[in-house]
């Protein structure tokens, strides 16, 4: 069950569970959670009795649970994975033959705003093996290929939205049954998954609002049996703010810049993006994406290319100029590409990276490509923040399964920002939208103030603020102490310089207290506190046992889960007799591998056994209220990438393949193919005043316009930089040629429209 109040969610999962083995059973689960989620709630149901369990001191708690175990008592551990806050374990203990429980867990977590003013809810269902470098302390997610047959599991899942906006509509990437509003105000709604989910990909919903880019402040009251001053006692409030650049500074983008692109080449990028019609595999998309990219790039600036499996290499021994000479080097060997580099070491390609010094006036932008199997993630998260002056960082996720905890992480360590791309996704838009952040002039001296009645003082909670993007949402929480005498508005100020202006953003809000909120904005103001706490204990630069003291703290007042804590249940009334030693049987839940173990998003179960017949048929998981637990057992099935059938190049990707580095085309048969015309028509037709080369950049803008408008956010560079490149060739008036090249392509475009 999903439960969606403005722009946070929270999600209540149940898992029931049936031992049908002969003896005692000890039953481990590994799954996916969002990486930002904070679990705050975690119980069991066996037969009548519920037990609520409680926050605990990591090792306390794995201690109760093995002595609950040895002692024949029913015990449940919750713990968060030491190396990737994405990836928890479930241990089950101790359940009698015949016996079942159902778990539920609770956890709240941020809708992340998409570029269409979209807000992105992901129900994770694949946990991709993380690929862990030698010699590291990361334990490998642990595998088992002998079971092979698939299970009946079934998802049913319920949301309901609620918003002080009306609410447009809401989209998924599986079938839903029809929205049903509940209010004539369409501030209300619920939306239920259709029967039939096979687990083979997250579930997504995107829910659109009316004025979405609004800033907005949620006040939550604390709890008053809270112990005073904590946070869990005071008023907490969650800020949105949405910055608006003068138009004038947007209008022209940066022309300097250091690009670097990493692209993942381990086996896994060898699988198909999806398993519908036409898809292509990892590698092919990540190629096409370069090809825009390299061609969307300014002239003047400087790249480079990684690619990265077990080890890595770069096109070039250090980042080069921009020019027909290194585009043209790199364009051959990106057609080379392939996934054919092992597993996913990203740690040494980055250190490798930042080794190398940064051009003088022109920002480093890093741009990483993967699918987020990695087990070192937090080691990773370090080493880009630690650079974070240096460079912005822009990830994204491929396919389902992508760590996110890996992708959002390097984004917000790394000043940038991070995209997922799943299902049908095309990867081209979703990296335009990135490069165009990427070429916004970089926002400096970023300040938040607040104005708050004099009785009121305030503790912000979120790191400072080193990034701000045009339109894309900064939140920051903060804790308000002492009540408030007189006024009931504060007011939060945030101030910073763009290209040299000054610029203030304001937001207004009421210091009462939203109602029904069930804390969840406490919870998710002590999760980005416990995170920030996280990051300054790995960074061994101040007092580790006092932070780590803090933390524990923290977690267990307000209830939610860290990497130093673990929520554990005992059922004290139970006193099963354990006999017999514990034995690990491992049970692949769904489909078929036609993969190598790295190249394919696997989730299994470990069974404890304590009977050495273990009969896999003979364990199944009730699918009743298995809201979302259920759709982390999981084996996506994929084709070997080289039985997939090669696909015809689109036109749009064979126009932008022809166009030179300073920004114009050739007149040529490969362009007049593209138009479907010979190249005699296009030369016949060419007006007496321009080259061949203004001719054919003038009807490759048309052909743009009219033809592909549809994506003009993937070719929208490729246009500016002909129209600037037309602009320097100083040929006069061109409105006769545009109307010629509108007449010989059958288009409708203005002279105004292509910029010229």
């Amino acid at each position: 069950q999903v439960l969606v109040q403005d722009h946070v969610a929270t999600v209540s999962s149940t898992l029931q569970y049936v031992n049908e083995e002969e003896r005692p059973l000890e039953a481990l689960f590994v799954f996916p959670l969002p990486a930002d989620a904070a679990v705050c709630h975690f119980s069991a149901k066996i037969g009548e009795q519920e037990i609520v369990a409680e926050v605990q001191d990591r090792e306390t708690a794995r201690d109760r649970y093995d002595d609950a175990v040895s002692s024949g008592q029913q015990a449940f551990l919750l713990e968060e994975s030491s190396e990737s806050p994405d990836v928890f374990r479930l241990s089950v203990g101790c359940l009698s033959a015949g016996q079942n429980a159902a778990v539920t867990i609770i956890y709240v977590t941020e809708l992340a705003v998409q570029d269409d003013h979209s807000l992105r809810f992901c129900l994770p269902a694949v946990l991709n093996p993380r690929y862990t470098p030698a010699g590291t302390t990361a334990a490998r997610t642990h595998t088992l290929l002998e079971q092979r047959r698939a299970v009946p599991y079934t998802l049913t899942l319920s949301v309901h939205v609620s918003s002080p906006k009306p609410i447009s509509k809401l989209e998924s990437s599986c079938t839903l049954d029809p929205l049903v509003f509940l209010h004539s105000d369409h501030t209300q709604a619920t939306v239920n998954l259709s029967p039939g989910h096979m687990f083979d990909k997250d579930v997504e919903l995107f829910v659109y609002y009316q004025d979405t880019h609004q800033p907005s402040a949620i006040v939550e009251a604390g709890v008053t049996t809270a112990p005073p001053g904590s946070l869990m006692r005071d008023t907490v409030v969650m800020i949105s703010l949405y910055p608006e650049f003068p138009e004038e500074v947007m209008s022209s983008l940066r022309a300097q810049g250091e690009f670097v692109f990493v692209i993942d080449r381990s086996g896994s990028m060898g699988d198909m993006m999806h398993h519908g019609k036409g898809a292509q595999n990892r590698i092919e998309s990540a190629k096409d994406t370069l090809l825009l990219l390299l061609k969307s790039l300014p002239v003047g600036c400087y790249f480079n290319i990684y690619g990265f499996g077990s080890d890595f290499e770069s096109f070039f021994p250090h980042s080069v100029e921009y020019n027909q000479d290194t585009v043209d080097k790199a364009l051959k060997r990106v057609k080379k590409m392939k996934a054919d580099m092992g597993g996913t070491e990203i740690l040494q390609p980055l250190k490798h990276i930042y080794s190398q010094p940064c051009y003088p006036d022109h920002p480093r932008q890093l741009f990483v490509f993967t699918d987020g199997e990695v087990g070192n993630t937090k080691e990773v998260l370090d080493l880009v923040k630690s650079h974070v002056h240096s460079h912005r960082c822009f990830s994204f996720g491929i396919g389902e399964g992508a760590s996110a905890a890996l992708i959002t992480g390097m984004a917000r360590e790394g000043s940038g920002h991070a995209q997922f791309i799943t299902d049908t996704d095309r990867m081209q838009p979703k990296v335009m939208q990135s490069l165009r952040f990427a070429l916004q002039p970089a926002v400096l001296n970023i300040s938040v103030d607040w104005t708050l009645p004099d009785d009121v003082t305030v503790d912000t909670l979120s790191p400072p603020i080193n990034v701000l993007f045009q339109g894309q949402r900064t939140l920051i929480y903060a804790q308000l102490k002492g009540e408030s005498s007189g006024g009931s508005e504060g007011t939060v100020t945030v101030k910073y310089s763009l290209k040299d202006q000054p610029v203030t953003n304001q937001l207004h809000f009421c210091l009462k207290p939203t109602e029904e909120t069930q804390l969840s904005i406490h919870r998710l103001a002590a999760r980005t506190l416990i995170r920030s706490l996280e990051q300054e204990e790995r960074s061994g630069d101040a007092d580790v046992e006092g932070i780590r003291s803090r933390m524990v703290e923290l977690s267990v007042q307000a209830g939610v889960s860290s990497v130093h804590t673990a929520f554990i249940a005992v059922n004290k009334d139970s006193r099963q007799t354990v006999k017999g030693p514990l034995l690990q049987r491992g049970v692949l839940t769904y489909g078929t591998p036609k993969r190598p173990l790295e190249a394919g998003p696997l989730t299994f179960i470990y069974i404890y056994a304590f009977s050495r017949r273990f009969d896999p048929k003979r364990l199944t998981v009730h699918s009743g209220h298995a809201f979302f637990f259920l759709s982390v057992f999981t084996l996506v099935c994929l084709c070997v990438c080289s039985d997939a059938p090669e696909l015809q190049q689109d036109s749009l990707l064979q126009l932008v393949s022809l166009q030179k580095a300073s920004g114009c085309w050739d007149l040529d048969a490969t362009l007049a193919d593209v138009f479907g015309k010979t190249e005699d028509e296009l030369t016949n037709q060419k007006p007496a005043q321009v080259d061949g080369s203004v001719w054919a950049t003038l009807l490759a803008l048309i052909w743009l316009y009219g033809c592909k408008i549809e994506q003009q956010v993937e070719w929208q560079f490729v246009a500016m930089k002909a129209a600037s490149w037309i602009g320097s060739q100083k040929v006069g008036d061109l409105s006769q040629c545009v109307c010629e090249g509108n007449v010989m392509l059958g288009c409708q475009v203005t002279k105004e429209t292509l910029g010229i």
